[in-house]
């Protein structure tokens, strides 16, 4: 089969690799037809992380059911499904906890398995034309066999992540929200933020295209690079601040003028901005350790966050990667209700054979690639 291969830093290729098979009774294959790239592939693609060459991208995956193992219940080959990128067992006692983001049992030694992603498990990714999903009944998400392709697949990361860190915060009806970021998972925050009846939601970011976009939602854009984004945001709420704040950005985050990174800066201006007593949602990406980081510090996963003024200010914090199979089924039925479009976010949708230049261009963020769905076997204008 085609699938997207990691070379090394700033180099990936399709080509031909090995098709999967069936290893277990409860596995299933699945013709892959959409699988997108998500910012954290980014991390990999860069060499911030130990990906070694020959690794298979793509933890985003939607597709049709093509062979199920014989001790699959309630899947059947033609079924459209969509996968969480987190692969969890669902009998452990995270899992029966909704804590399948930290499955117990998927990959021994590691709390949590993903599919393409380092460290994460023998698991291979689905930027291919096929992809083997184990514990099938429990990790596909069965889809109607209708339209929203590329609202779906988003259920696979992207949706459920930006719901999960105002679940984090506990953003409740009314109250305002800060999102730190408006890249695809910032962008789901401040649209989720709002599908969860927030009163303001504010969008912190550089890019003017993403502020655009926050804008349409109906986020209030802040472009940190016109002053400091927390003084900005008290003085469209009283001075007081917002009552929670997310971190869409991570330990990539960049400086007030974008000349350089600085890992923890994102975390102590949610500290400033949020008010006393307030609630910090994190799902930001940060890992244990990052060999591009900018400093010793940074590079051991290591930051420098200001504990004691969130202490004094009586803050509470939450954070962790996303538990998907908590939220995909509302979601999706949110989706299909038409209360929800998370595709919005989508800037182009390409063939397999494009994804070395999506990958460059989005690493770049130039030409508005801000989030790329690819679709194996299919031919699209690009």
């Amino acid at each position: 089969m085609k699938a997207v291969v990691y070379e090394e830093p700033f180099s990936v290729v399709v080509k031909d690799v090995q098709d999967p098979r069936i290893q277990h009774p409860n596995d299933v294959l699945v013709r892959v037809t959409s699988t997108a790239i998500c910012g954290s592939d980014l991390h990999m693609y860069e060499g911030r992380t130990a990906a070694e060459s020959g690794i298979v991208f793509g933890h985003e995956n939607l597709g049709i059911v093509e062979e199920v193992g014989s001790g699959v219940t309630s899947l059947a080959k033609g079924d459209r499904v969509v996968m969480p990128f987190n692969v969890a067992c669902g009998f452990c006692k995270n899992c029966l906890a909704e804590k399948t983001g930290f499955c117990l049992t998927v990959n021994p030694g590691f709390a949590g398995g993903a599919y393409g992603y380092v460290a994460m498990g023998p698991y291979t990714g689905g930027q291919a034309e096929l992809l083997r999903v184990p514990f099938a009944d429990f990790n596909c998400l069965k889809l109607p066999a209708t339209d929203f392709e590329t609202d779906f697949v988003l259920l696979a990361d992207i949706f459920p992540t930006g719901y999960h860190g105002c679940e984090l915060a506990q953003v409740s009806p009314g109250e305002s929200v800060a999102v730190y970021g408006a890249g695809p998972v910032g962008l789901m925050a401040a649209y989720s933020a709002l599908l969860r009846g927030a009163a303001k939601v504010f969008s912190v970011d550089r890019v003017p295209e993403r502020l655009a976009k926050a804008a349409e939602i109906g986020a209030i854009p802040i472009d940190f690079t016109k002053g400091d984004p927390a003084a900005q945001i008290k003085e469209q709420t009283g001075g007081e601040g917002t009552d929670k704040g997310v971190d869409a950005v991570g330990y990539q985050a960049q400086a007030h003028d974008a000349s350089h990174e600085e890992p923890a800066i994102v975390l102590n201006e949610l500290v400033e901005t949020v008010r006393p007593t307030g609630m910090l949602g994190v799902p930001g990406l940060y890992v244990p350790s990052d060999p591009g980081g900018p400093d010793e510090h940074a590079k051991h996963g290591q930051l420098l966050v200001s504990i004691g003024r969130m202490f004094e200010k009586g803050q509470q914090m939450g954070t962790g990667q996303c538990n998907v199979k908590r939220y995909n089924r509302q979601l999706r039925d949110l989706i299909i209700a038409g209360r929800a479009k998370p595709s919005f976010v989508v800037s182009h949708e390409l063939p397999l054979d494009q994804a070395p230049l999506a990958y460059e261009k989005f690493d770049k963020r130039i030409e508005g690639y801000t989030k790329v769905v690819l679709h194996p076997g299919h031919a699209l204008a690009a």
